[in-house]
């Protein structure tokens, strides 16, 4: 009774917390709803199919909200409307992300293909690691960078920044990296596979683990072949069911790092900080993940919405979470746009594009040689 009560109170407290967030930032709310509106509005005018993908809404989300931002004085109802975004807006799109992924996906790409996954995770947030220290970038932007690479672009960038507690500057910096690779990939991957005379599958696992995010693994794919396409799509979707034992992960290793600057009683008290290093949203997102899972194995939900054969009702309804998280995150990147400075970005310099260019080279490479010469690729 005594933890029905409590958990009521925090429901209440929450629900009291939120309805002042939103009456005090309602202007930013309302501004990034146009700015988010206008960008998907403005990219249902690139009618090509592999360009669209290419360039996202979300890209141009973050660069309306850079010039708005930053071309006119945004008052502090306007600051925090966007901050709503980036951070309550932002979480529910995550959790509702869930849906998405299942382990059956997973189990679809076969063990060597997973395995190729980990290694190629692991490599990425190695360097991301690495060549922050060698260009002396801030260990959160170099995380964020790493982690884009690694997983799923944007979505992982976004999903990982509140457990760093990285500032919308870094998150900034870290989004426009990625996109600007993810859009490399998609330009300079089909050339480098028919130059080397990669076969179908064989491009399909480069492209699905190596490219950032994933309408760009899609576009990559589309551009090769139908199989490539396929194959690279599974893949992806391998990436991304890992990107919440990463973030788990990544908490544990900032909260051991907050610990080692601390004296001996302060890390005490705050070594036991589960929220932090597992956010709520990310319990969400697991929740939902296994619920997809369980109803896939019960033969209640489809694992491929595009092919749900009799479940097309149940097809209809992941199809319109999808987009709901869709656009939930795109109000939360038009946030990030919006609340960036552009003076702050230009005193991170080059270094950052330098760190990105190290994890996405080596990534490309080490990728397509493990299929190329190892077992890995069969």
């Amino acid at each position: 009774m005594v933890n029905g009560l409590s958990i009521l109170a925090l429901f209440m407290t929450f629900i009291s917390e939120l309805k002042q967030e939103i009456t005090s930032g309602w202007p930013g709310l309302a501004l990034v709803l146009i700015v988010a509106l206008l960008s998907r509005f403005l990219h249902g005018f690139i009618s090509q199919p592999v360009l669209s993908k290419s360039i996202s809404e979300i890209l141009i989300a973050v660069l309306l909200g850079l010039l708005v931002g930053n071309a006119f004085p945004l008052g502090k109802e306007f600051r925090a409307g966007a901050k709503f975004a980036l951070q309550r807006l932002l979480r529910l799109g995550i959790i509702l992300l869930g849906l998405r992924l299942s382990l059956q996906d997973v189990a679809a790409t076969g063990l060597t293909a997973f395995v190729l996954v980990v290694i190629c995770i692991s490599a990425a947030l190695a360097m991301a690691w690495f060549a922050g220290r060698l260009f002396k970038v801030p260990p959160k932007l170099a995380a964020l960078i790493g982690v884009g690479t690694a997983i799923c672009g944007n979505t992982a960038i976004i999903a990982t920044a509140p457990v760093l507690e990285a500032d919308e500057e870094e998150m900034g910096f870290a989004v426009a990296t990625i996109t600007l690779f993810g859009l490399l990939a998609v330009l300079l991957y089909p050339l480098i596979g028919h130059a080397l005379g990669l076969s179908e599958r064989a491009f399909g696992l480069w492209a699905g683990t190596a490219v950032n995010d994933t309408s760009q693994v899609v576009a990559v794919g589309a551009i090769y072949s139908e199989l490539s396409l396929n194959v690279a799509t599974v893949v992806k979707l391998t990436r991304n069911t890992l990107m919440a034992p990463l973030i788990i992960l990544f908490g544990l290793v900032y909260a051991r790092s907050l610990n080692r600057k601390m004296s001996d009683s302060a890390a005490r008290a705050t070594r036991f900080d589960w929220k932090k290093i597992v956010p709520g949203f990310v319990l969400g997102f697991l929740a939902l993940s296994l619920v997809r899972t369980l109803g896939v194995a019960a033969g209640l939900l489809p694992q491929n919405v595009s092919n749900p054969g009799d479940l097309q009702s149940a097809a209809s309804l992941l199809k319109a979470f999808d987009e709901i998280s869709k656009f939930l995150i795109l109000m939360a990147l038009t946030g990030v746009g919006l609340n960036t400075n552009l003076a702050s970005l230009r005193r991170l310099g080059l270094k950052p594009l330098l760190v990105g260019t190290c994890v996405a080279l080596l990534l490309a490479a080490l990728s397509l040689g493990l299929i190329l010469f190892t077992p890995l690729g069969a």
